[in-house]
């Protein structure tokens, strides 16, 4: 793919996250909620489905096929031969979403050869929105209003990743809903090596957003993530210099496998 193919991709999935929060928006600062469960017992939002259709609307003019939490998820047989795909959560934080307090994300990314090299995350009810490509670098523009903007303008008003921070502390980023013994005991072990540890508490992507921008050191993940959760955070995280690996293992997380169910793992710059 050429550097100007791969400005347009990330021009469409900058427009599909927009247009998916514009439509999740509009549930949101409703009270038709609609709440149902999946089969595997996690809520599922009407929330959920527009913004699917939105991003699918805007992505399915690319011959490269769309791997969506929402959508229909072929067998590996048939995707095995893909160069190339598009991993998608249209509404990454469900739970933060029900308890309405703003910590859900648009996350869509773009997998070559199994690595997230671009990704897009937009946190809709802030307007705030953190992108990256290899080819280009990781940014976060904090007030994006129209999907049209022109990708250079849109850097130009940006704020390169990372942003440097001094600080005596490690920040360890937690999960807002998922939190559990294996974290406390990470935590721990920081601080028996003797360094002082304060603990971040996110939902959804941002964790890895906080990990991006250098406002967090480490994001250790002890519990169950699907591929849509961390693909796009992933390809943001790496482009600004930081590693999404297995946990006790150097290989970084890959998508599009036979099982979408992704290993536990640590983030960290």
């Amino acid at each position: 793919m050429s550097k100007e193919y791969r400005k347009q991709l990330l021009s469409a999935a900058i427009e599909a996250c927009i247009k998916a929060g514009k439509e999740i928006l509009d549930v949101y600062q409703s009270d038709d909620f609609n709440v149902q469960l999946k089969s595997d017992d996690s809520p599922l939002t009407i929330a959920d489905q527009r913004a699917h259709h939105a991003i699918v609307s805007v992505l399915d003019q690319f011959e490269i096929p769309i791997l969506s939490e929402e959508g229909t998820h072929l067998p590996y047989e048939e995707r095995k031969d893909w160069k190339a795909c598009w991993i998608v959560d249209p509404l990454d934080g469900t739970k933060e979403f029900i308890k309405r307090n703003d910590e859900f994300t648009v996350n869509v990314a773009l997998v070559v050869d199994g690595k997230a090299v671009a990704g897009v995350i937009y946190v809709p009810v802030y307007k705030q929105i953190y992108f990256a490509d290899e080819l280009l670098g990781s940014f976060r523009c904090d007030a994006v209003e129209n999907e049209t903007n022109l990708l250079d303008k849109l850097i130009a008003d940006s704020v390169q990743l990372p942003i440097e921070q001094e600080r005596s502390s490690i920040k360890v980023v937690g999960s807002r809903s998922h939190m559990n013994e294996e974290t406390r005991l990470f935590i721990e072990s920081l601080k028996d090596n003797g360094n002082e540890v304060d603990l971040v508490t996110k939902g959804s992507s941002l964790k890895l957003c906080l990990i991006a921008e250098g406002a967090a050191d480490v994001y250790p993940r002890y519990a169950p993530t699907m591929e849509w959760d961390i693909a796009a955070g992933h390809a943001i995280v790496s482009v600004a210099g930081g590693f999404v690996k297995q946990l006790d293992s150097d290989k970084e997380l890959e998508y599009n496998k036979a099982d979408l169910l992704n290993p536990w793992f640590i983030c960290k710059r």
